[in-house]
């Protein structure tokens, strides 16, 4: 019998491989064109062009005329670090509370104000930032870091407050009301019972906020007029018409190349939590 059960599992090894391989094939071949435009950009910008600092052979000229643009690379990497980091904070902690209030709390006009709150992914997002300046002058939050990222946090907020409220109506209700029991107050039993629980979901609404924050062109591009606090898409963007209107493509290139690849490595490094804060509120369902 034993034979017999190893030509058995075997012949459903190979039916198995059988069935799977046009998904892998399909699977690789969408991974693929979504890769080669980044791949391409990344020779392109190590490889000659004319009418670029890299004319000659293979090597980093591109990104030398990138990191001596003006202010410098690092002063705009700097800038957009902070504008990303800041509106990531703001928006874990406004989206938490947030969503732990709509989920957990019963109060009037609940409902209502949450379909207000998303009601604001159905503005046009140009159509704000021109009022948006206008308010930030009265605070004298014009031409500020902070001010672009106040906005960009506004903007973030609708989607991952209901993000939010769906983590936590994924876990059981028993779990803080047990806490409460114990003796913890409502903050207490967020932050030592359900935090841990929803944590799939902050990171998922932390990554949206990071990537929304850091490739954002609009708002900086409304909201700064001084070269020196001028975000790294911005620059880039500045960067490509530098000489008489003469598109740099070698240093456009490494400037995309530079703007990606924080992406992709915070990306690969939380896909695993993200998909999970994705599935936290289907899994409820």
């Amino acid at each position: 019998m034993a034979p017999v059960s190893r030509r058995r599992t075997k012949g459903v090894t190979i039916f198995g491989i059988v069935l799977r391989t046009p998904y892998w094939v399909f699977t690789g071949s969408v991974g693929l064109i979504f890769l080669a435009p980044l791949l391409w950009t990344a020779v392109a910008s190590v490889g000659p062009q004319a009418g670029t600092n890299q004319v000659d052979g293979w090597g980093f000229g591109n990104y030398e005329t990138l990191a001596n643009y003006q202010a410098g690379i690092w002063r705009y990497l700097a800038n957009s670090t902070f504008v990303s980091l800041l509106t990531v904070t703001l928006t874990l902690l406004i989206s938490l509370f947030g969503g732990y209030a709509f989920a957990r709390f019963r109060f009037p006009g609940k409902n209502i104000l949450f379909l207000v709150t998303l009601a604001i992914l159905m503005v046009p997002y140009a159509t704000l930032l021109i009022p948006l300046y206008v308010l930030l002058n009265q605070v004298r939050l014009e031409n500020s870091l902070v001010g672009v990222a106040l906005v960009l946090t506004m903007f973030q907020l609708p989607f991952s407050t209901f993000l939010m409220r769906i983590s936590f109506e994924a876990v059981p209700r028993e779990l803080d009301e047990a806490a409460m029991v114990d003796g913890c107050s409502s903050f207490s039993a967020l932050w030592r019972v359900l935090l841990p629980a929803v944590k799939p979901g902050l990171i998922t609404v932390g990554l949206f906020a990071f990537l929304a924050a850091w490739n954002d062109f609009m708002a900086p591009l409304i909201l700064i007029n001084d070269t020196e606090r001028m975000t790294l898409p911005l620059a880039v963007s500045n960067l490509r018409g530098q000489v008489q209107g003469v598109v740099d493509y070698g240093a456009t290139e490494a400037g995309v190349v530079v703007l990606a690849l924080p992406c992709i490595v915070l990306f690969l490094l939380l896909q695993r939590h993200y998909v999970r804060g994705f599935m936290s509120g289907a899994m409820k369902g």
